[in-house]
């Protein structure tokens, strides 16, 4: 059915919000017709955004016909967005990568020529062998490029390969772009990942605030529970807070557009109202917190040597201060200086303010990429706990702090399982010897064997930063497309003086061809979502299982079984602890000689999410368990490991996912929607943990048992400026983002005819004044240049988003319109995690 892109984008939003209001939208089924015979269904999770939506999936004679909403799974009750609605057609765009592809002339890099079909032990051999060659010479220029969208089983054995096979810390995924600055928060205030809330929260919440979220467009499942609780209740209100006018706003009660990096002096501001008038919870303060504040004055990591510069190394570090001295250093934000330095009416953040001193309501901030993608990222993070902290706001129905996760496994896979440099699964990190300790024990290795992991491998824009400085030599991604989605393209794809791309050996694992594939030497096709079993975790911390459906087409294979024969091929000859390698890590799930998994992805998943789960099941390894209760003294800390408590695999499928922690309570598994919050198991409160580390009766019936000391950490954090300020040779701030049809970077929605008719190509939405001023007209083509590289992109004015004049935005999914050629790669000090939001870039318009 051909229909315009006004009446795909508005029938999108009436559906979702009608249908919230109703309570399903799992009726939308059947994007590809059913034809006659007997179709299967199993359970899914959708393979798009951070919402985690359950999903029905309909096949038919070996193919996937149809996906609709579960209404048996917890997460969206039936819900299901314009994109999942589409999302059997992802498996069957008509270029799908099939047979494994070998590239033997690096001069062919960079472009469409170049690669050759290759038997699979041809291309096996050839990344194997450049492995161990490298591995062997330098461990160091090594490096592995994983996702928050690679499932959970993948996840964890393929960082179990890498920090145990190959005793790297090498190994980062693209989670760092997107979600890092909100988890170094959660780890520096309450020293445990993810949020104490859950999207119920949506249907409970009186106020509801987004600070830099268009959620309307990147969570559009949620958005629509938002609205549906909206409409509800004409009491309820709905504050958004952003640099740009979006579809998000146009449902809020006021909109605050804030000058970029005035969200720091706004949320200080508030704070400032709260201690200064005497507004917080006395109760909640005394029972619960403690005081802090950290270096300030730490720039911005544009230069690569950033990181081991003085500076560079002390901007972790914070110093306990009383809570005197926190009011103290917050007297200067009053509501006129924020307002002199956001841009929005003091008025209004009185309001704000105001609203969040209010006892009687239930106020839900919701944030994402705007928070997180911030050269101050981790300290906007910082500052939002502080008022929901303050307030006793916080791990209460429908009220909380919630930071949105943006991929499907970000949070069951990055960081659960932890796939990033400086992580171990469960909350671990390398650098603590209890940790290590911990999970030689889960791992059966010898103690001591991690001793190597102690220092954190390369982050990724170091990694990146260094394979284009020539010193990695090899690079494997999986499950995401890094020449797109990386920033500083310019720099990265070896289009200016740093040619390290061309000279490293890449190898991709991919579905479709994609721009990190013109930069591979080899390219092994993946079986893709429901062509295999997997598991994802999604940011309300549910786990879920999507089982297989159909057969991934010609060769393609699941990508356990690439790293499977990877592995034995790298770590032939090699031994930990006196025994075979390859077995003591793998042995129990495949058997090398033959080649193949011993059983069925069920019960290979089975098995593999049975050790991984003992992570949080410390009694199911004895080892484990006397250094999780720190036995013997010798680290004068326990572990608590079941703060994260997982249940059986098949748990999950009986039950359509739960919420961890899970809590087994006469003979039943009970999920935790509420994390800390005491009460009933049965009803979805943390009563379990509560009992086993906590303690009752404190002040807002909440007991932060994984805190240091019990007592989670609010930090002043000052207003700093961006990296860049616009001046007279860049005068615009350039912001990207997603929009609604595409997922990422499009490889895989611009396979689905339907999303790519309603939004075919990337433009520059820009305000109307500006372009009068540049003489630049709707569809006229640009260029637009940063200090950092130029891409060249069309012009309009009547875009979803709405920017104020001297902003200009651009969604990242078009490979042919390259966005991150001209985006900063300087990042947040603290997370890593990169600023896309706000380049500095000139405008110029291009004849013809």
């Amino acid at each position: 059915m051909d229909i315009t892109r006004r009446t795909f984008v508005k029938t999108t939003a009436v559906a979702l919000a009608s249908a919230a209001a109703a309570g399903t939208l799992s009726t939308m089924s059947g994007c590809i017709q059913a034809a006659d015979g007997e179709s299967v269904k199993t359970q899914a999770v959708c393979r798009f955004c951070g919402c985690g939506c359950g999903v029905i999936c309909e096949s038919r004679n070996g193919k996937l016909i149809s996906v609709t909403g579960d209404p048996d799974n917890g997460s969206n009750k039936g819900l299901n967005c314009v994109k999942g609605y589409y999302l059997a057609k992802i498996l069957y765009g008509p270029d799908r990568l099939t047979h494994p592809l070998i590239r033997d002339d690096k001069r062919t890099k960079g472009t469409d020529a170049g690669l050759r079909e290759a038997s699979w032990d041809e291309a096996l051999d050839l990344v194997a062998g450049k492995l161990r060659e490298q591995w062997l010479a330098d461990k160091s220029r090594i490096a592995f490029w994983g996702s928050g969208q690679q499932p959970i089983v993948e996840g964890y054995c393929t960082s179990k390969f890498w920090k145990a096979g190959l005793l790297s810390n090498n190994i980062e995924c693209n989670a760092r772009l997107c979600m890092a600055s909100a988890v170094v928060a959660f780890m520096n205030v309450f020293q445990t990942d993810e949020p104490a809330g859950c999207y119920t929260d949506l249907d409970e919440a009186d106020v509801f605030v987004t600070w830099g979220a268009n959620m309307a467009e990147a969570h559009p499942m949620l958005f629509s529970r938002l609205v549906a609780r909206k409409a509800s209740d004409p009491g309820v209100r709905f504050y958004d807070l952003t640099t740009l006018s979006t579809r998000t706003s146009a449902e809020a009660d006021k909109v605050m557009i804030f000058n970029n990096n005035g969200d720091l002096a706004i949320a200080n501001a508030i704070v400032n109202y709260l201690v200064q008038n005497g507004l917080y919870d006395v109760d909640f303060v005394r029972d619960h917190l403690q005081f802090k504040q950290g270096t300030e004055d730490i720039g911005n990591p544009t230069e690569d040597g950033y990181d081991k510069s003085d500076i560079g190394k002390k901007v972790d570090a914070v110093s306990p201060i009383t809570f005197e001295e926190y009011a103290q250093r917050l007297k200067p934000y009053t509501f006129e200086y924020a307002e002199k330095i956001s841009g929005v009416a003091a008025a209004d953040i009185e309001e704000l303010a105001r609203v969040y001193a209010d006892p009687n309501l239930k106020v839900l901030s919701l944030w994402t990429m705007g928070v997180n993608q911030h050269n101050r990222g981790t300290w906007m993070n910082h500052l939002l706990y502080n008022i929901h902290l303050l307030t006793g706001k916080i791990a209460q129905p429908g009220n909380g702090p919630f930071s949105l996760t943006g991929q499907p496994t970000a949070c069951g896979t990055a960081r659960e399982v932890g796939t990033f440099s400086h992580r171990l699964p469960a909350d671990l990190l390398v650098a603590n010897a209890q940790h290590r300790r911990y999970t030689e024990a889960v791992w059966n290795l010898p103690e001591g064997y991690l001793e190597p992991l102690t220092a954190t491998g390369y982050h990724t824009v170091k990694m990146f930063r260094e394979l284009s400085n020539g010193n990695i030599g090899f690079l494997w991604s999986a499950h995401n497309n890094w020449a797109s989605s990386m920033p500083n393209l310019t720099r990265f794809l070896g289009q200016g003086d740093k040619q390290g791309i061309f000279d490293a050996f890449i190898c991709v694992s991919e579905v479709y061809p994609t721009m990190s594939c013109r930069y591979a030497d080899v390219v092994l096709p993946a079986a893709m979502w429901v062509e295999r079993e997997g598991m994802f975790g999604n940011g309300e911390r549910r786990t879920a299982v999507f089982e297989k459906a159909v057969d991934p087409p010609g060769e393609a294979k699941w990508d356990l079984w690439q790293l499977m024969e990877v592995a034995k091929r790298v770590l032939d000859g090699h031994e930990i602890g006196g025994t075979d390698a390859f077995d003591t890590l793998f042995g129990v799930i495949y058997d090398k000689e033959a080649a193949d998994f011993r059983g069925t992805q069920r019960e290979v998943c089975r098995e593999v999410f049975s050790e991984y789960r003992t992570f949080s099941n410390p009694s199911l390894n004895e080892r484990a368990y006397a250094i999780d209760v720190d036995a013997d003294g010798a680290f004068g800390a326990k572990l608590k490991m079941e703060a994260k408590q997982l249940a059986p695999y098949d748990v999950y499928i009986e039950r359509h996912g739960l919420t961890w922690p899970v809590r087994e309570v006469n003979g039943e598994w009970l999920e935790t929607k509420w994390r800390f919050c005491d009460g009933h198991q049965e009803d979805g409160f943390d009563e379990v943990g509560v009992e086993r580390f906590g303690k009752h009766d404190l002040a807002g019936g909440v007991s932060f048992y994984k805190s240091t000391n019990m007592k989670p950490s609010v930090v002043f954090r000052p207003w700093e400026p961006p990296a860049e300020a616009p001046d007279d040779r860049y005068p615009f701030v350039f912001c990207t983002g997603r929009l609604l049809e595409h997922w990422h970077t499009g490889s895989m929605t611009r396979r689905v005819p339907q999303l790519h008719n309603a939004m075919p190509e990337a433009v520059l939405d820009m305000n109307r004044a500006d372009c009068e001023r540049l003489g630049i007209a709707d569809g006229d083509k640009v260029r637009v240049k940063s200090r950092f590289g130029p891409v060249d992109i069309r012009v309009s004015t009547h875009g979803r988003t709405k920017p104020p004049a001297g902003t200009v935005f651009a969604a990242f999914f078009a490979e042919e319109t390259l966005v991150n050629l001209a985006v900063q790669d300087t990042y947040c000090p603290l997370s890593k995690e990169p600023d896309f939001k706000k380049t500095c870039v000139s405008i110029e318009k291009l004849e013809g």
